[in-house]
């Protein structure tokens, strides 16, 4: 199976660069890219970048130039206190957008753009500790204030980039795996990483190492 692996923010992809001290970086439209071999394969990996935006064209453009029959895609996220714990893995089920506001009417602007990930080419049990579950996402930094209205909404964790990333995904009908792993927590009274990034910096070079490591038992989890 044709794979591409995505990494989205900043921080995740440095933390991936130096794991591969001898690839040959390239650049397309939306940054860097290179090859590496896993499992004596082939796979490309591309930086799509922070944010909803740059994730949703970044993807398109690979699927539309390199027709990828499965999309990983490896990250942090976000993670609510007492609900989960950091370093939790994620394997994520179920992405939606919380930052779209309709004021004209009643109309729920979220479910258009909610995602269910169809895993069921996915071996069981899966390779390494998960928790599956719901992710949100939105251009921002998690807001304390909104934790209690995404609980109500099933989700777990958070992130900036994976319900953009499944909504293309959907769309083009490819297979996408998210594996999110928890960097910091978030409680209704504020986040352990905020107006401190360098927790964040160092948790994501830790999690992105332990991802890579842990992404040929994924593969060969397909069935």
């Amino acid at each position: 199976m044709k794979t591409i692996v995505i990494i989205s923010a900043n921080a995740e992809w440095n933390g991936v660069l130096p794991l591969f001290p001898s690839a040959k970086i390239e650049r397309y439209p939306y940054g860097e890219c290179f090859e590496a071999t896993l499992n004596e394969l082939p796979i490309p990996f591309f930086h799509t970048g922070w944010g909803k935006t740059a994730s949703a064209g970044a993807l398109q453009y690979i699927i539309d130039k390199h027709s990828p029959e499965l999309v990983i895609n490896l990250g942090t996220c976000g993670g609510f206190a007492g609900v989960v714990n950091q370093g939790d893995l994620i394997l994520v089920e179920q992405t939606f957008m919380y930052d779209i506001v309709e004021l004209m009417s009643d109309l729920d602007i979220s479910d258009y753009y909610a995602s269910t990930l169809d895993l069921s080419w996915l071996a069981e049990p899966e390779p390494f500790p998960t928790r599956r579950g719901i992710i949100a996402s939105a251009d921002s930094d998690l807001p304390p204030h909104k934790i209690s209205f995404l609980r109500s909404k099933g989700a777990i964790v958070a992130d900036w980039e994976s319900a953009a990333l499944a909504w293309v995904a959907r769309k083009n009908n490819t297979r996408l795996l998210i594996l999110r792993m928890v960097s910091d927590l978030v409680s209704e009274e504020g986040g352990e990483a905020y107006a401190n990034i360098e927790i964040f910096n160092e948790r994501a070079k830790a999690i992105m190492k332990q991802l890579v490591d842990q992404l040929p038992g994924w593969m060969k989890a397909i069935k």
